[in-house]
């Protein structure tokens, strides 16, 4: 619409001409939104091959396997009416409803300030620009709150394999050889792991009678002594699991979580009962986030086991090609082993996968930010153009008075700026609200501070000037003469 508008300087002798050659209104009509949808058209073929060519990459980005066939494209012919008639219809009553005479003297009715139409779908495609800004800035901030956060647990170069259970009774034995080499810096046991979300909860009790009140419900883990030191928690008091005590395969440590939960601010001689039978507490950990940052620390219980669900080792990254190969040699050589498929991953990579979906969402809004600034800039374009052809005479006026290049910027540049402000104003109190609602999704969430809204709404003021600046300077420079030789 803006850029159709910009255009009718240039088209309004045609239009003058063809109506005192008796042409009606609605032929003028039919031939404004015809180009229309000749436009839209084309744009739907350029759209097609487009989508061919960055198919691959939203499948990647979306995790689908989308297919693009013909019936897609016939479905978007409703699709090409109704924009190409909607973008043709302001354009097409606008420039059908010049006057022939005015026309024909040079001048055009409804100047700058009378086009609120214009200015309010550039103050929408702003909006939206500086909201999708907003959004993006707030996703990827809140992901490197995440990446950074301290968890209470070092997630890195900790090597997870999968597929140890069919060791059986070799599993402590490949431990050992696995601790053996010199890129493992140490190793456990375990059916639990902080990125895992599915651990079991069991039924816990302060006294051995299930009394009214004193029973709860909490996160189990099941872990070997070596667990604790190998993901890097800490005590916080008490004592580790040891393997050298064989009292320990029925005692348990606890979280701090859970200790505030059971309201045990000292642990000593403190036991809880799970089906009938005593548990003493050893330890308490240091509370550390398990699963994503969407969910509060839950409490927890260890429990001592040799599990053969997975064995976890920390290794020296300045080794770790050379040390998974040795760790797949050796398991592979174990008894029973051969053709068992050797399966592991990075404890870090887990963690960032659970932040997929965020990732994905930060991904698309950067595409859907750059394609609103896009057509924000052009719309503004538009805009400018129109703005220009309109105050053609005024620029010379004041040309020939005096005025500067950087002056007559100025002036053209200022509706924009205000237009781009008060945009800001609406999109503002907007991305505040969603991008609120969003964060709330999680448990540990970034603060949200007045640069992020600051930095967006200048960025969107630049983005303007830039673009305003390149068609406001063209106009300034223009030779006075041409537009006031008719005067």
């Amino acid at each position: 619409m803006n850029l159709s508008t910009a255009r009718s300087a240039s088209r309004a002798k045609e239009v003058g001409m063809r109506k005192v050659l008796g042409s009606h209104r609605g032929v003028l009509i039919g031939q404004f939104l015809a180009e229309s949808l000749l436009t839209t058209f084309g744009a739907m073929l350029l759209a097609a091959m487009l989508a061919v060519v960055l198919l691959p990459y939203l499948n990647e980005l979306s995790g689908k396997s989308l297919q693009l066939t013909a019936r897609h494209i016939l479905w978007l012919a409703p699709a090409v009416v109704v924009t190409g008639l909607l973008a043709g219809s302001y354009p097409a009553f606008f420039l059908s409803s010049f006057e022939p005479i005015k026309v024909l003297k040079g001048r055009l009715a409804g100047g700058f300030r009378s086009s609120w139409l214009r200015n309010g779908l550039v103050t929408f495609q702003f909006a939206t620009a500086i909201l999708l800004m907003i959004g993006t800035f707030v996703i990827y901030r809140q992901l490197g709150y995440i990446r950074n956060k301290q968890l209470g647990y070092n997630r890195e170069q900790v090597l997870v394999i999968n597929n140890t259970r069919p060791l059986g009774a070799q599993a402590k034995g490949f431990k050992q050889e696995v601790m053996q080499m010199s890129g493992v810096q140490g190793g456990t046991m375990t059916a639990s792991l902080p990125v895992r979300t599915d651990n079991s909860t069991n039924i816990f009790s302060k006294d051995a009678t299930n009394s009214p009140g004193q029973v709860v419900g909490i996160d189990e883990w099941f872990v070997d002594a070596d667990y604790i030191p190998v993901m890097g928690m800490k005590i916080a008091s008490g004592r580790n699991f040891s393997a050298a005590l064989p009292t320990d395969a029925q005692s348990i440590i606890i979280n701090e979580t859970a200790a505030r939960l059971l309201s045990f601010t000292d642990i000593t001689g403190k036991k809880l009962y799970t089906g009938g039978q005593p548990r003493p507490i050893i330890g308490v950990v240091k509370d550390f986030n398990a699963g994503s940052l969407h969910n509060k620390i839950a409490p927890m219980v260890f429990s001592y086991c040799d599990c053969l669900d997975n064995m976890a080792f920390r290794i020296d990254p300045r080794q770790a090609q050379a040390t998974i190969a040795s760790i797949e040699k050796a398991y592979e050589s174990r008894e029973g082993m051969t053709g068992q498929p050797f399966s592991y991953y990075f404890l870090d990579e887990a963690f960032n996968s659970l932040y997929q979906s965020e990732m994905r969402t930060a991904q698309i809004f950067i595409g859907f930010a750059v394609l609103a600034v896009l057509i924000a800039c052009l719309g503004v374009f538009g805009l400018i153009t129109y703005a220009a052809e309109q105050r053609m005479r005024e620029i010379g006026i004041q040309k020939v008075l005096g005025a500067s290049v950087t002056s007559i910027v100025a002036m053209l540049s200022a509706n924009f700026l205000k237009l781009a402000l008060f945009a800001a104003v609406i999109a503002t109190p907007l991305a505040w609200y969603l991008v609120n609602k969003w964060l709330n999704n999680f448990a540990y969430r970034m603060e949200i501070g007045w640069g992020i809204f600051a930095w967006s709404v200048l960025l969107m003021v630049l983005i303007t000037l830039i673009t305003v600046s390149f068609r406001a300077v063209r106009a300034a420079l223009a030779n006075p003469v041409k537009s006031l030789k008719a005067e």
